[in-house]
């Protein structure tokens, strides 16, 4: 490889790392924000963004002079998505869950340290979940990422005990590590995963693996509502559901 060769792809990957950096900031940033966390030089970032914004892959919000992630970033998630068969297989599974619950069913598989919103279909009720398809979020704050690390293949759930950082969120964010295993062990005895509070104020969550033939979880199922609309006690009870949901999905999505 030539060294201009060589220059061309370090400033790929530099512009990919702006965009995985854009996906973790939903409220978007700034070029001097991008700058410090990717620690690049301004003005490469400056260019690098100009670029990305000129292809669709950037949106730039003169007001605030932010950078948000473009439409082509979420034209090419939902061409992944439906090559997995995460969109068109899974969307009626998760409709049907919703038609009983009432309330939103979120789809999720495990991307790194987080977790990934891969599929989502809102409740019929005026509160809605916030949690749209291409959505990172946290493993240890949420019940679908609860769920993905305590059916995860052994060498790799330990590793994520080890090593996932407990960030907090909100109050209730478990950040103690003996007391996040002691959170997974719960989990895997269950066979769901809860979260009350821990990744957002006023929302709540029941979650379930979904296992390939191994035993081991490709993605997991989520029920989540708002804490005023039911009790954890009633959130619990729509487990069977979503059981039964991921049974399915496990036979009709190609297992990662």
């Amino acid at each position: 490889m030539s060294v201009k060769e060589d220059t061309k792809t370090d400033m790929v990957g530099k512009a990919l790392s702006l965009l995985v950096l854009l996906g973790n900031e939903p409220r978007g940033a700034s070029a001097a924000d991008l700058a410090r966390s990717a620690s690049l030089p301004f003005s490469t970032t400056y260019r690098l963004l100009g670029s990305l914004t000129r292809d669709g892959f950037v949106d730039y919000e003169p007001d605030g002079r932010r950078y948000h992630l473009g439409l082509r970033v979420f034209q090419l998630g939902q061409r992944v998505s439906n090559h997995h068969g995460f969109a068109a297989t899974a969307l009626p599974v998760l409709q049907r869950v919703t038609d009983r619950t009432h309330e939103a069913t979120i789809l999720s598989v495990r991307d790194g340290n987080h977790h990934l919103t891969v599929n989502k279909v809102d409740g019929p009720k005026t509160f809605r979940v916030t949690s749209d398809p291409g959505h990172l979020g946290a493993l240890h704050t949420t019940s679908v990422g609860k769920a993905l690390v305590a059916f995860e293949e052994e060498v790799e759930r330990k590793r994520l005990l080890e090593e996932l950082p407990l960030d907090p969120l909100t109050e209730h964010s478990i950040t103690d590590r003996d007391k996040f295993r002691a959170e997974i062990d719960q989990v895997r005895r269950q066979g769901y995963a809860v979260m009350d509070e821990e990744n957002e104020i006023g929302m709540r969550a029941v979650a379930v693996p979904v296992l390939n033939s191994q035993g081991h979880a490709f993605a997991s199922l989520a029920v989540a509502v708002p804490v005023f609309r039911l009790t954890m006690e009633e959130l619990i009870a729509h487990v069977p559901t979503l059981q039964e949901a991921a049974a399915e999905l496990a036979a009709r999505l190609p297992q990662r």
